[in-house]
């Protein structure tokens, strides 16, 4: 199996998800994510595979609350996913290379992953 295959594996979503809250890097998560594609099928017994998942999928139950949050508040959405809704690493991996370099330590992946979403769903 390709290492990006697995790696897809650990980061594919669809909302809504239940996860604990994480506050992890883009750039750190960036990093752990090129470190478990280089191991290629040893990914999978990898520690850092389920960190990346938990991150993901808690910044996914983040943007879901609040999209939520502000729709009964009847405050304009962020964004306007369709039901079902689902991004890839793919998807997720190019949206926060996206960033500059200096400034993904300072991003979360709940704020990438909110980001992402904006621009992957406008309204």
């Amino acid at each position: 199996m390709k290492a990006k295959s697995i790696f897809a594996a650990a980061v594919m979503v669809s909302m809504p998800l239940s996860a604990a809250a994480g506050d992890m890097s883009v750039a750190t998560f960036l990093a752990k994510a090129d470190a478990l594609q280089a191991k290629g099928i040893l990914a999978l017994g990898s520690s850092d595979f389920k960190k990346l998942k938990s991150e993901v999928d808690a910044a996914s139950v983040a943007y879901k609350a609040r999209l939520n949050s502000d729709k009964a508040a009847g405050k304009l959405a962020h964004s306007c996913p369709p039901k079902g809704a689902k991004f890839n690493s793919d998807h997720l991996l190019a949206h926060f290379r996206s960033y500059p370099a200096n400034q993904r330590s300072s991003i979360s992946v709940r704020t990438g992953v909110s980001d992402l979403m904006k621009k992957r769903f406008p309204c």
